[in-house]
């Protein structure tokens, strides 16, 4: 069993989920059949009982990243790609809201009356009061991935861990996807995770989690119930902590 807030499990989580994963089969866009089966899986995981705090990405919609690199302004890419956090944050918010549970968009950028904004104070009665809580623009700053406002975030609100839910199974020493030979590691420290360049978050996340002794787990969440089995302590995906290198080789 990882570490937890008990032996019970976490009690208070950080969810990282992609805009990626949001599209399913789909080229682009969201998949309604994906987000729905999300949601049920997140309510059945709120009903008992843990506060959850959810930042989405948007890649599903537009990556800031990928604009520049075909001659966008990078600054200007990224706040279309915050726009496009928010699209997906409102999605989520619906879909968890038909499936039973309250929830709630926090935005780190103004967007009028459609969601609130980040206040710390908010987020956190919030969670006291039983609601999901779903972070969307990001930091609300250019040049910074969610993966960093996940980091954030799960700081800001005392998680007890962050997690992040991929389309594999945890962390490999190279793509698993283009590699058969490729290697999972069922623990890492932050150190070996920044020497390594493995694509865990990026680096900013990681120190962030470093300094803070947060840990991180990589799993992934197109296996049922695997976001249940994540919370309630079960050994799945990679789990990312301080500790000796010799105790967390692959």
């Amino acid at each position: 069993m990882v570490h937890s807030a008990n032996a019970k499990g976490f009690k208070r989580v950080l969810l990282k989920i992609s805009g990626e994963a949001l599209m399913g089969n789909e080229p682009f866009g969201i998949s309604m059949p994906v987000i729905n089966s999300l949601a049920k899986e997140l309510v059945e995981v709120h009903k008992a009982g843990v506060q959850m705090g959810l930042v989405v990405g948007g890649g599903n919609i537009f990556r800031g990243v990928a604009g520049a690199t075909q001659g966008m302004d990078r600054a200007a890419a990224d706040q279309m790609g915050m726009l496009a956090t928010v699209i997906n944050g409102l999605a989520l918010q619906e879909a968890l809201k038909n499936n039973g549970a309250d929830a709630c968009v926090l935005s780190a950028i103004e967007v009028g009356k459609m969601v609130e904004p980040f206040i710390r104070a908010r987020a956190l009665s919030h969670l006291e009061k039983g609601r999901v809580v779903i972070f969307v623009a990001g930091t609300g700053n250019p040049f910074f991935t969610t993966d960093t406002a996940a980091a954030l975030r799960a700081l800001e609100i005392k998680a007890d861990v962050l997690m992040k839910a991929t389309s594999v199974d945890g962390v490999y020493d190279k793509d698993p996807k283009k590699f058969s030979d490729a290697v999972k590691f069922d623990r890492l420290t932050y150190d070996q995770v920044l020497e390594k360049n493995l694509k865990v978050m990026d680096a900013a996340a990681i120190a962030l989690a470093r300094d803070a002794k947060l840990p991180i787990l990589v799993f992934s969440m197109k296996e049922p119930d695997n976001i249940a089995k994540a919370i309630s302590g079960e050994p799945i995906g990679t789990l990312v902590t301080g500790g000796n290198a010799d105790e967390c080789s692959a």
